[in-house]
């Protein structure tokens, strides 16, 4: 088994061949972890991390709590994102855990490129191979092909800056690009959001999408929307930003811009097209069992465009090294996939958006807003919402989308909750710890069991509060 990249996929991947008796040689360009622990999610959530202490720092006054808060040190906190890293290479000893599992780790190889179907080159000149091949070489930040793109930086460079830019346009409002935005905000700067759909997080449902939006204007940070960034321009003293809204030609002016409009794959970078992988936008072409255009070469994780998710890169891991290895036909499941955002408030989905679940057929929604429980308001953060989605004829939960404190966390209840099954009444019935955010979901699951009438429940004190104001802004 050869596989190539050392992501989550392609680590999860090589143990799950050894672990299968498959002979492993996983090569990595740089170093094993991928892009996920070493420049995105983990390093990034280290920054999100201080910008909440910033956050609650300026709320110290309402608990009765004296002193100055505290100033951001840029450099400092980009360090520390930078130490986490290294923490998990040094203290942790990834790199010899693989190993030790009996796996042949070629790490800081440089790029590889395919020499034939089953053979790569690296730039020193050493050949790997395999019986079976497992792609898992990730993707990069995109950039919009306008003039002047190489003027703008992208999430991985936020970790070079040596100081914050006071004021800062991020293009594309989509999970990134928001995360982005409130740790910049959070941090001091001032910031315009660009995005050329209609709305906030595009994908996300429509009431986390309109309460994010909400919670970004009342923190100053401006959010243009349906506006189109036609080209960028060096200044004196940073960068123009021209975009069209409408009709119009609008210039922004900034001292940085960042883009977060896309996640193409690498596998352009393979050459995996010369040798008859088919790929499109620099992704593998792949089927439900991760296989390619030739049947022993499979991919996994971000280069193969299905789902884009750590979790979902480790579930693909695990499936592509046993088709490979046991030569089996195990299909990917990603019905059930939690997301968690970094922003300021986070926001939590899994399943269907109320919209996808209007296209299915007959629903019911509830909505409990973080304003009517307790530990939100005691926690001086009762902005937010716990919203279920589920199906009216059998009662099981189609979606889940949070917005607030801890929703990371909260959903992933949920998303527990529909794997297994469960209908909405033995939700409703889980007896869950008072006082917390989760209670939300068993409020929302209490007033479902009492609309679809399934059985006499008196309903929750919080579920007899009324509603503040209507249920499409939370």
């Amino acid at each position: 088994m050869l596989v190539i990249g050392g992501g989550p996929a392609g680590v999860t991947a090589a143990l799950q061949a050894r672990e299968l008796g498959a002979e492993v040689t996983l090569v990595e360009a740089k170093r094993v972890g991928g892009t996920s622990l070493n420049e995105g999610p983990a390093p990034l959530r280290t920054l999100a991390r201080a910008a909440r202490l910033v956050r609650d720092a300026r709320s110290w006054g309402r608990f009765g709590l004296r002193g100055d808060p505290p100033e951001v040190d840029v450099s400092a906190a980009l360090a520390n994102a930078g130490r986490f890293a290294g923490y998990a290479h040094d203290q942790r000893r990834l790199a010899d855990v693989i190993r030790d599992q009996g796996i042949e780790l070629v790490e800081g190889s440089g790029p590889a490129r395919f020499v034939d179907p089953h053979t790569v080159r690296i730039p020193d000149g050493r050949r790997f191979g395999g019986d079976a091949v497992i792609v898992a070489v990730g993707g990069h930040a995109g950039r919009l092909p306008i003039p002047g793109a190489e003027l703008a930086l992208t999430y991985q460079d936020i970790r070079d800056l040596t100081e914050l830019p006071a004021t800062v346009a991020v293009v594309g409002g989509a999970d990134t690009g928001c995360q982005l935005a409130s740790i910049l905000a959070d941090f001091g700067a001032r910031v315009t959001v660009i995005e050329a759909s209609p709305r906030l997080l595009p994908h996300a449902d429509l009431d986390v999408s309109t309460g994010m939006a909400g919670s970004f204007v009342r923190r100053s940070i401006t959010v243009r929307t349906s506006t189109l960034v036609e080209r960028l321009e060096r200044t004196s003293s940073g960068v123009a930003v021209h975009y069209r809204f409408g009709s119009g030609p609008t210039v922004l002016d900034v001292d940085a811009v960042f883009f977060a409009v896309g996640w193409p794959g690498n596998a352009d970078a393979l050459a995996a097209d010369a040798v008859g992988i088919a790929t499109a936008r620099g992704q593998v072409k792949v089927g439900k069992d991760l296989r390619s255009s030739l049947p022993h070469v499979l991919a996994a994780g971000d280069v193969n465009g299905l789902s884009m998710l750590v979790p979902s890169a480790r579930h693909e891991g695990q499936v592509a090294a046993e088709n490979a290895v046991l030569g089996t036909r195990r299909q990917v499941d990603h019905q059930v996939v939690p997301t968690g955002s970094f922003t300021d408030p986070e926001y939590g989905s899994v399943g269907l958006t109320e919209a996808q679940a209007l296209e299915r057929g007959d629903y019911a929604v509830a909505v409990v807003r973080y304003g009517d429980l307790v530990r939100p308001v005691l926690d001086g953060h009762p902005e937010g919402f716990c919203k279920l989605i589920v199906d009216r004829d059998h009662r099981h939960l189609l979606g889940a989308h949070v917005l607030g404190e801890y929703s990371a966390e909260v959903i992933q209840m949920v998303a527990a909750c529909m794997a297994a099954d469960m209908r909405i009444e033995q939700v409703a019935a889980l007896q869950l710890a008072f006082p917390t955010f989760t209670e939300g979901v068993g409020v929302a699951a209490a007033r479902l069991v009492r609309e679809l009438g399934v059985t006499a429940l008196a309903a929750p004190l919080s579920a007899l509060l009324p509603p503040k104001g209507p249920r499409s802004e939370p």
